[in-house]
């Protein structure tokens, strides 16, 4: 097939090409590169079947495609909240180019929703069917209320037009590629342990989140967009459930040195809790996660250490 993937210099992007190309499919990789980097796909440019586009989504854009994957926004608060009204136009009019595109070639098109679709959540674990607790005038409100928006695109482009759509809600996703910058838990631990600084923990340390490696995740977006019976919204992410403390204590085993925990104040609108119910999953896909947090962090902190000495 020939597939377009909007944001597909990212650190998911970039992990969803490789395996596209790997099936054999053509790949279109579509990014402005805010956040994405061309150190992530140069090994795939060259490659017959890989095409790389430098091109914002908010603006219209035409392809002959069989699918399309909607990847395309700033994802870290540090990066989201740098520009929020044009993050908010990512999700909203790159959504409206997504389905307008889908719509005109009857592509199937997938959207990469949130877990911050559920804001700081009442219910836990958090369902599909929850419609979630989301602060409309927050500083992190140009992320969840976008991808809140786009969702709602999606859905109304389903039932009015009959385009074939895929959502996913991603929850913590970390691994190579990630961003030493990003502002993600995952990676600040990582980066602050191996400079030796102490690793920032954020009020007591006792809020949750959950971490899914790169490759379990992908697979998940592989197998969801080729199956009939779903359109979405689908949880993807690992249920398994870790404090910042547990998480900054294992980060702090495996890199070794001397850095310490530090504590500062909770940031505006931090969820407490963050745990998927991967039922769905389970039951439509026959997925969930298989890399245990452990060695998902082995190889997170092998690729920070050998891009932190370059």
């Amino acid at each position: 097939m020939r597939i377009l993937v909007t944001g597909g210099a990212g650190f998911l992007g970039s992990h969803l090409c490789d395996r596209l190309i790997g099936q054999g499919h053509d790949v279109i990789c579509l990014d402005n590169f805010f956040t994405g980097r061309k150190a992530n796909i140069q090994h795939l440019v060259g490659n017959p079947r890989f095409e790389l586009v430098r091109h914002d989504i908010i603006d219209a854009f035409k392809f002959e495609v069989d699918r399309i994957y909607n990847l395309a926004c700033p994802a870290s608060p540090p990066h989201y909240q740098y520009n929020p009204i044009k993050t908010m136009k990512t999700s909203v009019m790159g959504s409206i180019n997504c389905l307008g595109l889908a719509k005109r070639v009857k592509a199937r098109v997938f959207q990469a929703s949130t877990s911050e679709v559920y804001g700081d959540p009442a219910v836990h674990p958090q369902q599909e069917s929850y419609w979630g607790n989301v602060n409309p005038i927050g500083l992190r409100s140009c992320y969840d209320e976008g991808k809140r928006c786009a969702e709602t695109l999606f859905f109304d482009y389903h039932r009015e037009h009959g385009v074939d759509i895929r959502v996913i809600r991603i929850f913590n996703t970390y691994g190579p590629r990630m961003l030493a910058d990003d502002g993600r838990v995952v990676s600040n631990f990582i980066v602050q342990a191996l400079q030796g600084n102490d690793l920032t923990v954020y009020g007591d340390g006792s809020q949750t989140r959950s971490f899914c490696f790169v490759d379990d995740l992908v697979e998940g977006f592989l197998r969801f967009m080729e199956q009939e019976k779903c359109v979405g919204p689908m949880n993807l992410g690992n249920p398994g459930e870790f404090t910042m403390l547990q998480l900054a204590e294992l980060v702090l085993k495996k890199v070794g040195g001397k850095s310490r925990i530090t504590h500062k104040p909770l940031p505006s609108d931090d969820p407490k809790q963050r745990r998927p119910d991967i039922t769905l999953a389970k039951e439509t896909l026959g997925w969930e996660p298989q890399i245990p947090l452990e060695a998902g962090l082995e190889k997170t902190i092998s690729y920070f250490r050998e891009a932190l000495a370059k």
